[in-house]
């Protein structure tokens, strides 16, 4: 019996906002799995699609590689930038090379904005009650 061959994967994972992505890449001809879902099929929106192929484009790796995700939590363009966060994370433990080009097009920062708190007294956030002279 021929000992099976480890296939070449690596995971990174992204954040935003309250969504939570993990990114498997491995060699492959440029398929793009979103929760066992093309990618098209998964996000509605085309801004969305773009998010997430950014870092294939910018690497300029986007038919060499497969994309494997697994996203939880928040809504599209949280997930979009979960994931675009996690797949960088991912091309640059399959090729190191990749960071500088991904660090120039900011595809590395991680976008700490999260959902302001309501306040005591306020109708939201920072909006009040309507206020009435009389």
């Amino acid at each position: 019996m021929a000992a099976k061959q480890k296939k070449d994967l690596h995971w990174g994972t992204g954040r935003r906002k309250s969504a939570v992505a993990r990114v498997r890449v491995e060699s492959g001809d440029g398929k793009i799995l979103i929760n066992k879902r093309e990618l098209k099929e998964y996000f509605a929106h085309e801004s969305h699609w773009e998010a997430v192929r950014a870092p294939l484009e910018a690497a300029g790796c986007g038919g060499d590689v497969n994309v494997n995700v697994r996203v939880l939590g928040g809504g599209g363009t949280g997930q979009s930038g979960a994931v675009s966060l996690g797949l960088s994370r991912a091309l640059i433990k399959f090729n190191p090379d990749f960071e500088e080009v991904l660090r120039s097009h900011k595809l590395m920062t991680r976008d700490s904005r999260r959902k302001e708190r309501k306040k005591y007294g306020k109708a939201g956030a920072r909006r009040s009650f309507q206020f009435s002279k009389r």
